[in-house]
């Protein structure tokens, strides 16, 4: 049985530049290596998706390690732990929700207006507007160019059989992002599609999940860990 270690990108930027570290998402990546060094935690396999920010924490847990002693592997990027692209989603579902649903056009021009603030709120929070594009293409309320859930779930659950191969007793490192951590997590508990979206809204950035992995059955261990964040100031969501 290998045990796989499932780690949430730190803070990202704001929404605008959501795809590179902020300066806390850096801190917290760097203490998340810290701390994984300091436990002698080695990994037999390390991977990444494609994504900057979850490339950029990779990036500051090895330099953590290497500052330690540690020769980890080095990182594998797979694609296939992207996170989905929400800014597509919103391309396509907004302009619909907002001819239909008065409340959330208010609510979504209010956001927009909001945006060029990056001190404002909304770049560290899940919004309703967020909620309610999210929700609609879960449920495929609107046709949706952009990779649909059916289409990103199976891109995410598929990965346990790209897995299979590992050597029992290995540890697997995967710096991916809240939603295909939190598949792996509803798969392990069979979970139905918004209890997922509930765990992915509650996870940390630079969070720990861990998971066994025997074959394709997946045994969840932990969920959402940050014992190397004893600041609460620097438990951030988003």
């Amino acid at each position: 049985m290998s045990s796989v270690y499932l780690i949430r990108h730190g803070q990202a930027g704001s929404r605008q530049r959501y795809d590179e570290l902020s300066d806390v998402g850096r801190k917290q990546s760097r203490l998340l290596g810290e701390y994984l060094a300091a436990q002698k935690l080695t990994f037999a396999a390390i991977y990444s998706g494609a994504l900057r920010r979850q490339r950029e924490t990779a990036s500051e847990v090895l330099d953590a390690y290497g500052r330690r002693g540690f020769q980890p592997p080095a990182i594998v990027i797979e694609p296939d732990w992207d996170e989905f692209d929400l800014g597509k989603v919103y391309e396509s579902v907004a302009p619909r929700l907002s001819a239909d649903d008065p409340e959330f056009r208010e609510s979504y021009q209010q956001m927009i207006s909001l945006m060029p603030d990056e001190r404002a709120p909304i770049h560290r929070q899940w919004v309703g507007c967020d909620i309610a594009v999210v929700r609609a293409w879960i449920e495929g309320r609107y046709p949706c160019p952009a990779e649909s859930w059916e289409a990103f779930h199976r891109r995410i659950a598929c990965r346990v059989e790209a897995l299979r191969p590992c050597q029992s007793g290995e540890a697997i490192a995967i710096f991916s992002s809240a939603t295909p951590i939190a598949i792996w997590a509803g798969m392990a508990l069979g979970l139905a599609n918004g209890k997922v979206m509930q765990l992915a809204g509650v996870m940390y950035n630079s969070a720990i999940t861990s998971l066994r992995i025997r074959q394709e059955e997946l045994r969840l261990f932990s969920f959402n860990g940050v014992p190397h964040l004893p600041d609460p100031a620097l438990r951030t969501f988003r």
